[in-house]
């Protein structure tokens, strides 16, 4: 095979590595019953794909390819590092491992990745461990990204990550979908996993990037996922709050990469196919009269979604959303978000109230939206020597460089 060839191989198993190696992984550790001994069959059968792919071509399935590649690298790593009584021992061992491809439709419910969040959301784990986990091994956030979506310590979230693995292997929890009456206990961390790689990926924790589309999309998949398996309200809301951000997506930022307001971005570009699947989940959503956060959120963004133009917004019905929000999950963040839609409705001075209070509670003080929207309006009010303060702490706090920028341009456009 001549070198453009095998550079082409390599540009689509790296391609592939993108795209499946989770679902490998997922389906590795399904098969193997360990993290550690999944993770190191996932690399090794990659490499083996690099060394040979080359010489016998691309396989028309290559995820089943790698499944079963990992399968039979883990045996041997199991014969090498064997060190039984007997060799019935080794047997019996090497032969509890399935011999099992992955299911051909992704769509289907038992989808492996699917059974993996369910397992790290298992109770027997605290909550935190169970979206920290799921972010690392399941959908391969590095502990830094995950630290940054908790407000911790990268260290602190490594150690978590371990004694939950650790927790897994010892109690044994099974790797499989829970029963159906059990699936409801577990549903409230499932979501919130869902939502944080959602998030993670609409909005990255940091970088020279404002997005991560194989993050959100991957979450949106999961989403739908999870409502063919359990059609809850709050499950049919997130799926729907998922869409309708993820339809704004190209409008978001310039083809430079530098970040667009919302009421400055080109409405054209909004993907109405997402916007009208959103709207129509949000309408089943709240059809239950058992809406919870996912679902009101979700109407928040459909008001948004459905306004022409910025001017049409529907202020007053989204402060009365964000109201209803607050009673059924309160927390800081949401009475900020509630308090630019007042600054909106009432004018800046109400706003400024609101947020000025948050923070004077010592809440929200290292959040860098906070003081960006202090900033902002004490910009609009002639505050400019406040705006000024609160801009230089939102930049000093901010972590995307497009975020920075934007905050750094709006700083310099202060009157003297």
């Amino acid at each position: 095979m001549s070198a453009e060839a095998v550079g082409g191989v390599r540009a689509t198993l790296d391609s592939i590595y993108r795209a499946e190696s989770r679902r490998v992984f997922a389906t590795l550790i399904r098969l193997l019953g360990d993290f550690d001994v999944a993770e190191e069959a996932l690399h090794d059968a990659f490499r083996a794909a690099l060394e040979q792919w080359p010489r016998e071509g691309i396989p028309a399935n290559p995820r089943a390819w790698l499944v079963s590649a990992g399968r039979f690298k883990a045996i041997d790593g199991i014969r090498r590092r064997a060190r039984f009584d007997s060799v019935e021992d080794m047997t019996e061992m090497v032969e509890a491992i399935p011999d099992e491809t992955p299911p051909a439709n992704d769509e289907c419910i038992e989808d492996d990745r699917l059974r993996l969040i369910f397992t790290c959301c298992h109770p027997a784990l605290a909550p935190d461990a169970q979206v920290a986990l799921t972010l690392r091994e399941v959908c391969g956030l590095t502990t830094e990204e995950i630290a940054q979506a908790f407000l911790s310590a990268a260290p602190t979230l490594a150690q978590r990550i371990v004694r939950a693995k650790a927790k897994i292997r010892d109690a044994r929890i099974p790797y499989q979908v829970p029963e159906p009456q059990e699936l409801a206990e577990r549903l409230d961390s499932v979501l919130r996993v869902i939502y944080l790689v959602f998030n993670e990926g609409y909005s990255a924790s940091s970088g020279q990037s404002l997005t991560r589309v194989d993050l959100s999309g991957e979450a949106i998949r999961l989403g739908k996922l999870l409502v063919d398996l359990l059609p809850e309200p709050e499950a049919i809301g997130l799926l729907a709050l998922m869409l309708l951000h993820e339809s704004r997506r190209t409008a978001r930022a310039t083809p430079s990469g530098e970040l667009v307001l919302l009421a400055d971005q080109d409405r054209t570009l909004w993907n109405r196919d997402q916007i009208r699947e959103g709207a129509a989940l949000v309408t089943r959503a709240l059809a239950s009269r058992r809406a919870g956060p996912y679902a009101l959120q979700a109407a928040i963004a459909a008001v948004h979604a459905e306004a022409v133009t910025a001017a049409a917004t529907d202020w007053n019905e989204i402060v009365g959303l964000y109201d209803a929000l607050l009673g059924a999950d309160p927390s800081p963040v949401i009475e900020l978000n509630r308090a630019v839609a007042v600054a909106m409705r009432d004018g800046p001075a109400a706003g400024l109230v609101i947020v000025d209070a948050i923070l004077g509670r010592g809440e929200l003080h290292d959040y860098h939206l906070a003081h960006a929207a202090r900033a902002d309006l004490c910009r609009r009010l002639g505050k400019t020597a406040d705006a000024r303060e609160s801009y230089r702490r939102a930049i000093e706090l901010a972590r995307q460089e497009p975020e920075r920028r934007f905050l750094e341009q709006r700083a310099a456009a202060l009157p003297p």
